[in-house]
């Protein structure tokens, strides 16, 4: 659905995508990630023309986001939602009015008895159909997002952008909106790209994540495979892993769970084979879309390791040495 193939884009003489290429399925869920001015945001306003590139291309369902095409830009803009952290509702405007906004700058007619239909659809879609008639500054945080989000679905969007649609929202709230999107993906079948900070927002409902780093790409892949094991040290830091927390002293060996794995007593079978105790001096568990892996770290002697990691090949156990 979206092909972007070697973006490069420059502020002030200051790189802040640097040759970026990745490809965004039809119908998934996928997050872009990173810290605070990795070049997420500015890679979202690059996809629907916000913002110009310099170098590079972006395609989306075959066609080239040229900002210097006006009509055909905005045509394509037309095929993409946006939802934004600050919500960006109209005050003097109600609920139902806010929804139909965009049809109204489009000359779509929002009076007839179908454009009446489809405006209060989308509202008991996102759950406010008894705040139809209520102002922006009757809601709350929660509430007005869901008001963004039916307004980029009214003029019948296959893309939804999502530009840190929950960083304003506190955790409960968040599940609530996150929910909502993978409703609105499942039935509807829109593709939506999510850029975002959390990684809560990524576990949940992500199928692929690109993590950004400086404006490069580090890598892209499922959020488990990133983010349970992550072999880039800038993903370590991001996810504040666990070596500064390690003895050190001894061997620290890190084993990985996955699916019916995190259901075996691994641990304690090694060390009634091995006739040995390890000392477990760090672990967590992590829910990605309804699926737990797990990870943790093991202290040793060195005497053990190699016995200890034959143990864990025939067991088929994932494991690494930390440094």
């Amino acid at each position: 659905m979206i092909t972007i193939k070697n973006v490069k884009k420059t502020f002030n003489r200051t790189e802040v995508l640097k040759n970026v290429s990745m490809d965004i399925e039809n119908g998934e869920i996928f997050g872009i990630i990173g810290q605070s001015g990795a070049g997420k945001s500015t890679l979202l306003r690059c996809i629907n023309g916000l913002e110009t590139y310099d170098r590079g291309e972006i395609r989306v369902d075959g066609t080239l986001v040229n900002v210097k095409n006006k009509s055909e830009l905005r045509l394509l803009q037309k095929r993409m939602g946006m939802i934004f952290q600050s919500f960006n509702l109209l005050e003097r405007l109600d609920v139902y009015h806010n929804v139909a906004l965009p049809m109204k700058f489009w000359g779509i007619p929002t009076n007839t008895p179908e454009a009446k239909e489809k405006i209060m659809n989308l509202i008991r879609l996102v759950g406010l159909e008894e705040k139809v008639h209520a102002k922006p500054r009757e809601l709350s945080g929660g509430q007005k997002q869901r008001v963004a989000i039916a307004r980029a679905l009214v003029l019948d969007p296959e893309i939804l952008l999502c530009d840190e649609a929950t960083s304003a929202l506190d955790p409960e709230i968040t599940k609530g909106i996150l929910a909502l999107l993978q409703k609105i993906n499942k039935e509807m079948g829109i593709t939506i790209v999510v850029v975002t900070h959390q990684m809560e927002v990524v576990k949940q409902i992500c199928q692929r994540v690109a993590f950004l780093s400086h404006g490069q790409m580090l890598a892209i892949g499922k959020p488990e495979q990133l983010f349970v094991w992550p072999k880039e040290r800038e993903i370590r830091d991001f996810l504040r892993e666990e070596s500064d927390k390690l003895p050190t002293t001894g061997i620290n060996l890190k084993l990985f769970f996955f699916g019916e794995g995190n259901q075996r007593p691994i641990v304690t079978q090694m060390s009634q084979e091995l006739q040995t105790d390890f000392n477990i001096c760090w672990a967590k568990l992590e829910d990605f879309r309804e699926d737990v892996y797990g990870s943790l770290v093991l202290n040793m002697e060195e005497k053990d390791l190699e016995r200890a990691c034959a143990f864990l090949d025939s067991k088929g156990v994932t494991w690494e040495v930390i440094k």
